[in-house]
């Protein structure tokens, strides 16, 4: 059994997606009989200041030879003053590189994509959570395709959503209200259906980016369609299973996704998906499953959501279409096999 160190950037609590699956690795990992310490690094990330890069140091140099650092790709950057310690001994794993993160200025997106290019082609082994990402691991960041190990996210079962029940049509959208989820981007394809009987809930956490999280607030109210959103904010696992439960499409208008797991509980659901094809979450849902539209464009995503909300039957059947999708996705145990299979790749 291995002994193993995951670096993240603290708070371990955070709910995203990366952090739901780095938990769910842990979890499985240790019930292996695997031995995990979890290291939550201080500081800012992944704009890394001295306290990051000092408590990086710190966390290395307290690791016995035999445990592997695991480090998650946002905390990667606090690691550049430390390159020769992780160089051919450690694990990185990468949901998207930073530097593909929107809401950074093009100056820091510049220094992360140098950071990026000079660190992960000296890990032992990157782990991504998509093919999609590791194609752009391998093209665009300079890593070894011998080094390149894909572990998805699982899925779990769950139970079809009901729906509303009308008469009108509920979207649900899950993501942190940050720039690259692109939900200011659904606010403005919604805009034009005033015709149509519709409510958008977006369920996600604010903290992250608090100007971004009111900037969709007034857009909201600027727009004319305040009435028909409701931000729900970060909420429990009960509370979203009741949005699921409630909801009768599910759209994301990302800008990029290093794998989508709101997506894939969308399709486990069975609700029909409206989605931009921005990195690797519009290669989950099936053509007959969902309909799409280019990272940032509204009016392309509001004709797509205009078609689907209006066509009941259609609706239906991609929600069919969705249900058995669903079913084919790969269980959590599963994942965890293969993630720790990763970490002994050589």
């Amino acid at each position: 059994m291995s002994r193993i160190a995951l670096f993240v950037p603290a708070p371990w609590a955070r709910v995203s997606g990366g952090y739901a699956y780095d938990r769910r690795m842990v979890a499985g990992l240790r019930r292996a009989g695997h031995e995990v310490l979890v290291i939550a690094l201080a500081g800012r990330h992944p704009l890394a200041d001295p306290a990051a890069e000092e408590d990086a140091g710190r966390g290395l140099a307290s690791l016995a030879p035999d445990v592997i650092p695991v480090i998650d790709g946002l905390a990667l950057p606090a690691f550049a003053p430390h390159l020769a310690a992780i160089t051919g001994r450690a694990i990185g794993l990468i949901h998207h590189p930073t530097a593909l993160e929107t809401g950074f200025s093009e100056a820091d997106r510049a220094d992360l994509r140098a950071l990026e290019c000079r660190l992960l082609p000296r890990l032992k082994t990157v782990i991504a959570t998509s093919a999609e990402t590791a194609a752009r691991l391998e093209t665009e960041f300079g890593v070894a395709p011998t080094r390149l190990r894909v572990v998805t996210p699982g899925t779990d079962p769950a139970a079809r959503s009901p729906g509303s029940g009308g008469p009108g049509c509920a979207i649900l959208s899950v993501g942190a209200l940050i720039p690259r989820k692109g939900h200011d981007v659904l606010l403005r394809a919604l805009a034009p259906l005033f015709d149509l009987d519709v409510s958008l809930t977006i369920a996600g956490e604010a903290e992250s980016d608090p100007a971004h999280a009111a900037r969709l607030r007034g857009l909201a109210g600027e727009l004319g369609i305040a009435a028909k959103i409701t931000f729900a904010g970060e909420v429990d696992d009960a509370a979203l299973d009741r949005l699921w439960q409630g909801a009768d499409l599910f759209a994301l208008a990302t800008h990029w996704e290093g794998y989508g797991m709101a997506v894939a509980e969308a399709l486990a659901r069975g609700l029909p998906v409206a989605i931009c094809t921005g990195g690797a979450a519009a290669a989950l849902v099936p053509e007959n499953a969902g309909v799409f539209a280019p990272p940032g464009d509204h009016e392309q995503l509001s004709k797509a959501l205009r078609r689907l909300i209006f066509d009941t039957e259609l609706r239906a059947e991609m929600a069919a279409n969705a249900w058995r999708a669903g079913r084919k996705l790969p269980g959590w145990e599963a994942q965890i096999t293969a993630f720790a299979q990763a970490l002994e790749a050589r």
